[in-house]
């Protein structure tokens, strides 16, 4: 079976923020973190049976393993990936990118951990994008990435990403183990950018 999304509405012109397991689970972390605070719900999933069939129970409901949440206070679409899609990354991008045509998307947004060698007392987020008009207000909260490989469903997306804007933050982490910190570093930023108005902090509690 192809790899296909199924909706149950489709919201006009949203933000679409994907975040898939990468380094540290940052991104993985942060999307489940927007989740809950913005109160997103479930409006549809990409399926497919080479996707691991991994079904999750939260608060008695089942999540399924690449599911589409809606916020339409912020009208803020978010891809969530409970499972590993390693080998699947180049079809879940052309999906992504369907899903921002068919929408109408007004931006995606990757989050995404990157590895840091040097023990720093701030994680640093650096963002790319290619939207011109845009460098200049990510700038005054991020510092642009200079060099760098992105690999995994974000770096897909970036090579599939012709017409459709798109913005990426790239956040340090010194391990691969779950970085609460450096998801709240994420959070924080994408926070500043979007005008969300989200307490970060208690993702630093949970990493204390």
């Amino acid at each position: 079976m192809a790899m296909k999304i199924e909706l149950q509405e489709k919201p006009n012109k949203p933000t679409i923020i994907e975040g898939f397991p990468g380094f540290g689970f940052v991104s993985t972390i942060a999307t489940e973190f927007l989740i809950n605070h913005l109160k997103a719900r479930p409006i549809g999933k990409i399926i497919s049976d080479k996707i691991m069939p991994l079904a999750a129970i939260h608060k008695t409901n089942l999540i399924y393993p690449l599911e589409i949440f809606y916020d339409n206070k912020t009208n803020i679409v978010i891809i969530q990936a409970v499972t590993p899609i390693d080998g699947l990354e180049w079809e879940i991008a052309e999906v992504v990118m369907q899903l921002a045509q068919d929408l109408k998307a007004k931006e995606v947004i990757g989050l995404e951990g990157v590895a840091s060698q040097k023990e720093t007392k701030e994680q640093k987020v650096f963002f790319y994008t290619n939207t011109e008009k845009k460098k200049k207000s990510l700038s005054e909260i991020s510092e642009q990435l200079q060099e760098g490989i992105i690999i995994g469903v974000t770096g897909a997306i970036l090579m599939k990403s012709k017409d459709t804007p798109l913005s990426c933050f790239f956040v340090e982490t010194h391990s691969n183990l779950p970085d609460n910190t450096a998801a709240a570093k994420l959070i924080e930023i994408l926070d500043k950018y979007l005008g969300l108005t989200i307490d970060y902090k208690p993702l630093l509690k949970k990493a204390k």
